[in-house]
């Protein structure tokens, strides 16, 4: 007889995400963030998430090569500085719909193009990606508010494992195990 795991057993339980290291560790993350404002920076498509960042990009890279670790399975260093990531309510203040979200995509698939050569592992990241992505997205064509689409039933870290409960209401998706 099996016996049901509580959900905070079932995610300690899972296995550890694995696409840290897959993809290179902290050197290929560095990189990976790189590419990714290098792409926002000269795509024209991307102009208006662009100019959504600071003129000087320096602190928003490490943040991000931060979260990026975090969120692959890699060290912990953005939750103990920055807290909780509640990238939705983060990201609150600007206008993201489906053309930011698809813009910031396509700046994520150029750089994943230009530093992830495991083709699967580039699968596995673009559609995590495009899930967070969309799950920021907060306004509808026309510019109407976007109804909060409530937290997401699965982490992407653990898709068979019962969510953590958390207090915060906009959980942010984790990275694909």
């Amino acid at each position: 007889m099996q016996h049901a795991l509580s959900p905070a057993h079932a995610v300690a339980a899972a296995p550890a995400n694995p696409h840290y290291e897959r993809l290179g560790g902290h050197a290929a993350v560095r990189r990976l963030v790189q590419a990714f404002y290098d792409a926002m920076n000269t795509r024209e498509d991307a102009r208006t998430i662009r100019a959504m960042h600071a003129a000087d990009l320096g602190l928003t890279q490490e943040v991000l090569v931060k979260y990026l670790s975090e969120w692959m399975g890699g060290p912990k260093h953005y939750t103990p500085e920055r807290g909780t990531p509640m990238l939705r309510r983060r990201h609150q203040p600007f206008a993201i719909d489906a053309s930011a979200r698809d813009a910031w995509m396509a700046c994520m698939r150029q750089a994943l193009a230009a530093t992830c050569a495991d083709e699967g592992l580039r699968a596995e990241l673009d559609a995590a990606f495009y899930k967070v992505a969309d799950f920021i997205r907060n306004t509808e064509p026309g510019g109407s508010t976007r109804a909060h689409p409530g937290r997401p039933r699965e982490t992407l870290a653990h898709p068979t494992a019962a969510a953590p409960h958390t207090s915060q209401p906009d959980s942010t998706p984790r990275s694909p195990a």
